[in-house]
């Protein structure tokens, strides 16, 4: 048995909550993995998971044990890393996840420059608006819109994100600037919702958020079609701002009711803490950072 093989296994394991996500995270068959279990256990001769029909859990046992596993394979790992050269030149694979519009829009572009100064790293981009597990995708680096759980991560706080209504000067030409929450029930309004058409959305009045009623006219699936129907004229939109501001810039797009604005989103850059620090990683976090804010500012 290949014992280091084998403590990775049963962290994949304890780390992903189950067989299946284990065998993903390690891109191995689930009878591999579950057999790698067995075969430790049987040669500790000792119950390393309590298995139930939705989660693995450990054992008293498995809890002692693999503490000690993940000090190993982080010494492995440090001593890997260190003769690869990666704490002395920024080199090596970097994984990084962010919304899909957020990265098309800003990160893209500053990852490809990032990527001409560093020429020894090689970035993944996992570019979708579901909630990654990072753990499980491997992922060193996340970029996150809203308010974040509590966690032993740690966040760098990049910008602000507002929620905002948004027409076309022709659209407003024709029907006239909303200059109350009220006024929206005699637009057309677009709105976002796999599920079906909205009846009203939320805003603020007087620090209270109050709910208003809303006409949909057209129901999209993702804001960037929204974005598309508002600059063709469609009626009154509301999106992330980062998603119009081209638009907005182009003159393409204008925005209305901002005193009754949600209160702005946070965006995040969030990583977990490792020491050292790999220097490719702090090389991508000193280059997107300020690159970042300047183009959320």
């Amino acid at each position: 048995m290949d014992r280091l093989e084998a403590m990775s296994v049963i962290v994949a394991v304890n780390e992903t909550g189950s067989l299946s996500a284990a065998s993903r995270r390690l891109r191995s068959p689930v009878a591999t993995v579950s057999r790698k279990v067995a075969e430790l256990e049987a040669r500790l001769k000792a119950q390393l998971f309590q298995r139930s029909s939705r989660r693995l859990t450990l054992t008293d046992a498995g809890r002692s044990y693999i503490e000690a596993c993940k000090r190993i394979i982080e010494q492995v790992d440090d001593a890997e890393r260190e003769v690869s050269g990666e704490y002395r030149i920024p080199k090596g694979d970097l994984a990084v996840t962010a919304p899909w519009g957020l990265g098309h829009m800003h990160l893209l572009p500053i990852a490809v420059e990032f990527l001409n100064a560093y020429p020894e790293i090689a970035l993944r981009l996992v570019l979708t608006d579901r909630v990654v597990n990072t753990v499980e995708e491997n992922i060193d680096v996340s970029i996150r819109i809203g308010a974040l759980p509590d966690s032993s991560m740690i966040a760098t706080r990049v910008g602000s994100v507002r929620l905002v209504l948004c027409a076309s000067p022709a659209y407003v030409a024709a029907r006239g600037l909303p200059t109350d929450l009220g006024d929206l029930g005699d637009h057309d309004c677009i709105t976002v919702d796999s599920m079906g058409a909205a009846r009203s959305w939320k805003f603020v009045r007087g620090g209270r958020e109050i709910t208003a009623p809303i006409r949909t006219r057209l129901t999209v699936s993702d804001s960037e079609a929204a974005i598309e129907a508002a600059i063709a004229g469609a009626g009154i939109t509301r999106v992330m701002s980062y998603k119009m501001e081209a638009a907005r810039r182009a003159g393409a797009l204008v925005t209305m009711l901002e005193a009754f604005e949600l209160e702005p989103l946070p965006m995040h850059i969030v990583y977990a803490e490792r020491k050292p620090m790999p220097l490719k990683l702090r090389a991508f976090l000193d280059w997107v950072v300020p690159r970042l804010k300047a183009r959320l500012a």
